[in-house]
């Protein structure tokens, strides 16, 4: 393996790319910002050719395809980045000796469970990008220096996201229904970014076993929850969100009801979970704000 301590970022010009660009930043960290024009991870040629070039210590790989109920009718098309783009980064890695970060999602659950996901809990995808993501875990896992780090319910600055979403409808929106049968943990990038390159570091110094991790933060609620504390932060007056159900929302793809990770995986890497849901939004929420407020879309 080289020396070399630089970090490649893959999907780099996405919303959770571009924390994880600004975390290394502040880290000090010398990076490769690949978004999805500069390498398409369904070439094989390509991403081992741009492993060559770069020799990375460490990869992350936030590059995925997103749109889960487009997946239900495409799901070759999310296969290839969800599976193939994984599965390719893996070879080039195991190539190199580089560590691979892999971002992955709580979808490759049922969603039926009664107490918190464990990191090593029996996968069970209900959708066609859960099952496509769980490929590309399963292609990660597969090499000595794999890393695979799930998470959901993700909001930030730089993407359209949920909360965002609820920022701008409270201002033309008299009432909203949103719905109260989903049970999830709302995650800020910011603090998955941090997570993703103290990882990455600790992996370097053998501090780390490679493995799953859970992403997420703490706590739990619901959509209606994460909705009605939007608006207590905003000034807004709460009552106006009004519970619903899933049924009310039909959507090709199956939602998971139950989403809520377990954390305890950190402690052998000597890394403290993602803090409380609620502690993070208060803390996002200004500079979400200040984002829309500049109109950026």
């Amino acid at each position: 393996m080289t020396d070399n301590r630089t970090w490649l970022v893959t999907g780099a010009g996405g919303m959770l790319g571009q924390d994880v660009l600004a975390r290394l930043a502040e880290a000090g960290e010398r990076y490769v910002a690949l978004d999805r024009a500069a390498l398409d991870l369904t070439d094989a040629e390509a991403v081992s050719a741009a492993l060559d070039e770069h020799l990375p210590a460490v990869v992350v790989n936030c590059a995925a395809w997103t749109a889960v109920d487009d997946a239900e009718t495409r799901e070759d098309e999310a296969l290839a980045i969800n599976g193939d783009g994984p599965r390719h980064l893996a070879d080039a890695c195991a190539g190199t000796g580089a560590v691979l970060l892999h971002v992955s999602t709580d979808y490759v659950f049922a969603g039926d469970a009664q107490e918190p996901y464990a990191e090593d809990a029996p996968t069970a995808p209900r959708s066609a990008y859960g099952r496509t993501k769980l490929v590309g875990e399963k292609a990660v896992l597969g090499i000595e220096r794999g890393y695979v780090v799930r998470t959901a319910w993700l909001y930030g600055t730089g993407g359209p996201n949920f909360v965002r979403t609820m920022i701008k409808l409270e201002t033309v929106k008299d009432t909203l229904d949103v719905v109260d049968d989903q049970r999830g943990q709302p995650t800020w990038t910011v603090d998955l970014a941090d997570r993703l390159v103290r990882l990455g570091q600790a992996a370097l110094a053998g501090t780390a076993p490679a493995g799953v991790y859970h992403g997420t933060s703490g706590g739990e609620t619901t959509w209606f929850g994460l909705t009605r504390e939007i608006f207590r932060l905003l000034g807004a007056d709460p009552e106006r969100v009004r519970p619903t159900t899933s049924a009310a929302f039909a959507r090709p793809a199956p939602r998971p009801a139950y989403s809520v990770l377990g954390h305890n995986r950190w402690q052998q890497a000597g890394i403290e979970p993602i803090r409380d849901w609620s502690e993070s939004l208060s803390c996002a929420m200004p500079v979400l704000v200040a984002e829309l407020q500049e109109g950026n879309p």
